[in-house]
């Protein structure tokens, strides 16, 4: 069996780790941290626990798909509750509409909150969004890429994208189903997953809002944490070594030009006939390959970053309101002219739309009796378009989103707290100080995001959201998937 090292153990580590244990190679996974997780950790402050990274969980048989590939299944993540609604969404004129969990009762949260015609308009929605995803999955998403020209190996589902308006903008698609403003926005906000404004995305990427919307959001009972904690276990009971605690500072090389294995701090080597590394990609050439020029979007000053956030994890006496949902969305009334703000001057956003998630809604035992454990998230510039002094304006923020929370009749009694601003995020090895990696605009999509192999160093492979197909946990699952048949060309004859 040929050794392979996994550089981290986050979801796409952990992906990359699964199905290459089940391909049959020798798997050491290094980490850097106490336990596996990477962006999706978890925090304990005070008897309330929060999960630091991605709080909306879809697609649930891309995780089943790694489970599978090393022996395990579903299973091991422990009951999955399907979310009903996937979203509530508050709007600024006081209304709200509930994302609901069956088609039937959507067409008539529709009926009810927006007409008739818009309803009857949901079916043909719906129809478009299947059908852009079954183009869309296997050929461009769940592959691998060598050159542009590899976007031109399926004609039909090229065609057939071109024939579903996939490459006119998203506001415009949805808004030629929709005539209501706020249903606009409810199927189109999705963009930001991606870095984009609705109105400047592509409608390729309302592939997003058929992932939430159609398909369903999800949770774990023990919390999103549990689904790195039954990967990691998924890949070690097949094989994997788990190596918790270290961190590397050198990707070794072989006289003939070949990834060797890593070295860690402290200076012991571990030797491998192929390496995939997670780091956030334009960091791991900055830190790990500091003579080799990076892909173009990721050297210093030419990559265009999605934008950053404030999440404010904060354990509350009290519960949530009667009509609160786990997921709670909150529109800002200026749409374009906060994505302006965001994208474009590097300002905070004029009118801000703020996601608020109540995990102890669904785990009680995120909390003590008698409270809350909320997730509060804004949208700000990342470090490369902003301008903003957040040691100043950290405490501001925290106390507007304080003001936030009563204002919306969330309970606001703080017990612990913790703020994380683009700062954290840099310090925690994330390029521009976001979480959310580069942005999805074409010239960063397929082929021309930077790839996941580096042909000038054969034998390291990349995974993750900064590279091939982008971010999201369904993208970087992908992406570890993706590696690991990279990893397959490459030592062909070392299964089992």
């Amino acid at each position: 069996m040929s050794p392979v090292i996994v550089i981290g153990a986050g979801l796409a580590g952990l992906a990359a780790a699964c199905h290459l244990t089940g391909a049959g190679y020798e798997v050491t996974v290094v980490e850097r941290a106490s336990g596996p997780g990477g962006r999706s950790g978890q925090l304990q402050l005070g008897g309330f626990s929060f999960d630091t990274g991605p709080k909306v969980l879809t697609m649930p048989d891309l995780i089943s798909d790694a489970l599978r590939a090393a022996g395990s299944d579903l299973s091991a993540l422990g009951p999955l509750k399907r979310l009903d609604p996937a979203y509530r969404a508050r709007y600024a004129d006081g209304s709200t509409i509930l994302v609901k969990g069956s088609r039937e009762e959507m067409r008539q949260e529709i009926a009810d909150t927006c007409g008739s015609v818009d309803a009857a308009a949901f079916e043909e929605f719906v129809t478009w969004l299947r059908k852009l995803y079954l183009a869309e999955m296997p050929h461009y998403i769940d592959a691998n890429f060598d050159s542009p020209l590899d976007l031109l190996r399926s004609p039909r589902a090229a065609a057939q994208l071109v024939r579903l308006g996939a490459f006119r903008k998203l506001g415009d698609a949805v808004r030629s189903f929709f005539h209501d403003p706020r249903l606009v926005k409810l199927f189109s906000f999705q963009a930001m997953y991606a870095g984009l404004a609705p109105e400047k995305a592509l409608a390729i990427y309302a592939v997003i809002t058929y992932m939430d919307s159609i398909e369903g959001v999800f949770f774990p009972e023990g919390g999103m944490h549990a689904v790195p904690q039954a990967l990691a276990s998924a890949a070690e009971k097949n094989g994997a070594e788990m190596r918790y605690g270290a961190s590397v500072e050198a990707i070794l090389r072989s006289p003939t030009g070949r990834a060797a294995g890593v070295r860690l701090a402290g200076g012991e080597t571990l030797r491998a006939d192929a390496v995939v590394c997670t780091l956030d990609t334009p960091v791991a050439y900055e830190q790990l390959l500091p003579d080799l020029r990076p892909p173009r979007a990721a050297r210093p000053g030419k990559g265009d970053y999605s934008p950053s956030a404030v999440v404010w994890h904060v354990g509350v006496r009290g519960l949530p309101p009667a009509e609160a949902a786990h997921h709670n969305i909150h529109f800002g009334e200026q749409w374009d002219e906060s994505f302006d703000a965001l994208l474009e001057r590097g300002t905070l956003m004029p009118d801000p739309s703020r996601l608020v998630s109540v995990h102890s809604l669904d785990a009680p035992d995120q909390a003590p009796e008698g409270c809350s454990s909320l997730y509060v998230l804004e949208p700000v510039p990342n470090l490369d378009t902003g301008r903003i002094d957040w040691k100043q304006e950290a405490p501001r923020m925290r106390d507007r989103l304080h003001g936030f929370l009563g204002q919306n009749g969330y309970p606001d009694d703080v017990v612990v707290e913790e703020l994380l601003t683009p700062v954290e995020w840099q310090e925690q090895g994330m390029a521009a100080g976001t979480p959310f990696a580069l942005a999805h605009t074409f010239a960063q999509t397929g082929p021309f995001r930077p790839p996941n192999v580096e042909k000038r160093l054969p034998g390291l492979f990349f995974a993750g959201s900064g590279t091939v197909p982008g971010v999201g946990v369904p993208m970087v699952l992908i992406s570890g998937k993706l590696a690991a048949r990279r990893v397959a060309d490459y030592l062909p004859t070392s299964g089992r």
